[in-house]
């Protein structure tokens, strides 16, 4: 706002865009800016006056729903967009409001990040903040599994009436919510207990929770309404009937209704016996019961990711797996997207994070080698005979990097399955050799005939050829020109050495080109 910009800050709900309008007035009242807020509750005047000065500039900071992202809804000069609650919202919508303006900073904020924008974070195509420190005095919520009891519930609302508190109960089937009112006032029949829903009219709706608030009812039996935007400090036991229909970000986000004050808080998670659920539905349920620590919300994002899957980075989709293509090959393609727009499409953008050569800060031009050779590089079936036993083997050996790692699988090896044979010598040479041609910009390496072919960076444009990199290949082949030749069939550079008989002599010459500098 120092810099003259507006700020939009979009939330999932009327109730929690009132909630932030309240609090950013009381925030900013000594700042010379205006705070306003547009949802479905504003009449038509009110809209009217908040749309003109936003496009006049005189509205600074404007809080609201879906209404934001309306045609008639223009901004002066947009700085900061804020996605509060992001998991509430697809990409269509958070893309809409990102294309009002080019290069407008954007802040997402969530306890439990679906998974794409969590996975967006881990490959360096945004920024992430982990807000691990709770307030002061609080605890963590006591989060317990049980199946469907009417003794549960009734002790879990007795207990907090007796300390003079409130209860949530959530269940999403709205046929069934008076059924649970009858069944609590049957057996606590001094309990006051209130129904809140969203096919009620919003006045309505906004009446009960006001009403609950204000601690004129003991028990409010609700849908997931009550998910975003209600603070409640007073409500510190939650029901969930029915839990493994909810997803793990939903779980945790109605976990955090209650636990907001200095009371010690309860979470009664209902559901049927664990063997009757989906493996899905079981990994759920034991992951908002193991992480109920307080800032637990990254595991919990991170177990929702694993469980789901990251979606579509390029789509639209927000979770789900790449059956067709492959995890680890979409993960590569994607890492080495986001590297090409670093350098070269964004690269002021990314200006602290390139260096001299192109690189990016931590990174080399190639992320992976693939070698293929002539010579006999193999577990043999009658030294490993399962080949399932064999596949798994083959991926833990490539994912292998230092050589530390490949002195600790060899050992396995030999503890299992008797002294490694020569053909398994030379596989094992294999993961150094992969290193090595990667830090010198090879995506290939042909090793037959007794020569070795480095095929470089396919890229002619890559600011590989300007790098360290690429001179000490150059200067290798300087010192051994009778040995070496550099082609470049179709503007794709590669580099022929002869002599090369086995891996041993491969990762020779390799350490040799690396060491070139020096000399």
């Amino acid at each position: 706002m120092t810099d003259n910009k507006q700020v939009a800050v979009l939330v999932p709900t009327t109730v929690l865009a009132y909630q932030h309008y309240q609090t950013f007035k009381e925030r900013l009242k000594d700042l010379p800016c205006k705070v306003d807020y547009l949802s479905r509750a504003r009449t038509a005047t009110q809209t009217r006056s908040v749309i003109k000065g936003l496009k006049e500039g005189t509205v600074n900071v404007l809080i609201g729903t879906h209404r934001i992202l309306g045609k008639d809804v223009q901004f002066k000069d947009l700085g900061l967009l804020v996605i509060d609650e992001e998991q509430k919202f697809g990409v269509s919508v958070k893309e809409k409001l990102r294309q009002l303006k080019v290069n407008v900073d954007t802040l997402t904020m969530t306890a439990t990040p679906i998974p794409r924008t969590l996975q967006f974070s881990l490959l360096g195509a945004r920024d992430l903040s982990v807000i691990s420190t709770p307030p002061p005095n609080r605890y963590p919520i006591q989060t317990e599994l049980h199946t469907f009891n009417e003794e549960v519930i009734t002790d879990a609302i007795n207990f907090e009436m007796s300390r003079n508190g409130q209860v949530f109960l959530v269940n999403n089937r709205i046929s069934n919510l008076p059924e649970l009112k009858a069944m609590i006032q049957r057996r606590i029949p001094d309990c006051r207990i209130v129904i809140g829903h969203g096919q009620m009219e919003p006045a309505q709706l906004e009446q009960v929770i006001l009403d609950f608030v204000n601690y004129d009812y003991d028990v409010l039996i609700a849908t997931t309404i009550i998910e975003s935007g209600i603070d409640i400090p007073n409500a510190n036991t939650i029901i969930i009937n029915q839990a493994h229909n909810f997803g793990l970000s939903d779980l945790h986000q109605m976990r955090g209704r209650v636990g907001r004050s200095n009371k010690k808080a309860f979470c009664y998670l209902l559901a049927p016996p664990l063997p009757s659920l989906t493996p899905e539905a079981r990994r759920r349920l034991q992951a908002i019961e193991n992480f109920s620590d307080l800032g637990s919300g990254i595991h919990i994002a991170m177990q929702d990711l694993d469980i789901r899957g990251a979606g579509n980075m390029l789509g639209a989709e927000q979770s789900g797996f790449i059956a067709d293509l492959g995890y680890e090959t979409y993960q590569k393609i994607l890492t080495e997207a986001v590297r090409e727009l670093k350098t070269d499409e964004f690269a002021e953008l990314y200006a602290d994070e390139v260096m001299s050569d192109g690189k990016i800060s931590g990174e080399q031009f190639v992320d992976e080698c693939m070698v293929e050779s002539d010579l006999e590089l193999l577990l043999p079936a009658n030294y490993v005979t399962g080949s399932s036993e064999r596949m798994l083997l083959y991926r833990e050996l490539d994912s292998l990097n230092l050589d530390k790692e490949v002195m600790a699988f060899r050992g396995r090896l030999e503890d299992r399955f008797g002294p490694i044979p020569p053909e398994t010598e030379e596989l094992l040479r294999i993961v150094p050799l992969k290193r090595l041609a990667a830090r010198l910009g090879a995506e290939k390496v042909f090793l037959k005939a007794g020569r070795m072919t480095l095929f470089f960076v396919s890229n002619p444009d890559s600011p590989f050829f300007q790098s360290t990199a690429f001179g000490k290949v150059i200067a290798y082949m300087m010192a051994y020109t009778r040995r070496c030749e550099l082609r470049e069939p179709n503007g794709k550079r590669s580099m022929v050495i002869k002599s090369v008989e086995n891996v041993e002599t491969a990762v020779s010459v390799l350490q040799e080109m690396i060491a070139m500098e020096e000399k």
